[in-house]
């Protein structure tokens, strides 16, 4: 694997896993974390679920044409038709980021994407967007900047950090329950 060092596109070393949880402990947001073998794919991640309870995700960083940049959220057994989702975000087209652009605007590696990356984006060039049906389970689950990680948090806290955060999420709802499961 890659160690080399991730830079922000400003020059700045990314803040990492212990700074998020101190920055969620200054809010008042209960988390739990563990650490398991690290996981690059939702696949992967579902050997973990009997350890770990609640909503799993599946995240995405993707861009359009006029080089803005989501960072969208959804159940990890959704289907994410990209028509559609462009559509709701209010563009055209859109494409999935390199991990340039990954390490650059959220101080990430693949695998590692989680809404806490925008930790990292401080200028607020990347906007988030959430399943609600995501939001519609306790605890929720991301990657605390590490996919060899897990930190287990609530809604409310999710929603208060992506607020202290400056990125207010837009919550999105996804035309079909996710695959598996009857409508």
């Amino acid at each position: 694997m890659n160690r080399t060092r991730i830079q922000l596109m400003d020059g700045r070393a990314p803040r990492g896993s212990a700074d998020l949880f101190e920055r969620l402990t200054e809010l008042g947001v209960e988390h739990r974390t563990i650490e398991h073998v690290p996981v690059f794919t939702v696949e992967e991640a579902r050997r973990l679920r009997g350890r770990i309870e609640g909503a799993h995700s599946k995240n995405l960083f993707i861009r359009d044409k006029k080089e803005r940049h989501w960072l969208v959220s959804c159940l990890s057994e959704r289907t994410v038709d990209l028509k559609w989702l462009a559509t709701e975000l209010g563009t055209k087209r859109l494409t999935f980021c390199s991990p340039r652009r990954l390490a650059g605007f959220l101080g990430i590696r693949a695998g590692a994407v989680s809404p806490f990356a925008v930790i990292n984006d401080t200028r607020g060039l990347v906007r988030v967007a959430l399943d609600a049906e995501l939001l519609a389970d306790e605890p929720l689950n991301f990657h605390p900047l590490d996919n060899a990680r897990t930190t287990s948090i609530s809604r409310a806290g999710l929603l208060r950090f992506l607020e202290a955060e400056r990125h207010p999420p837009k919550i999105l709802r996804f035309p079909s329950r996710v695959s598996g499961t009857p409508e």
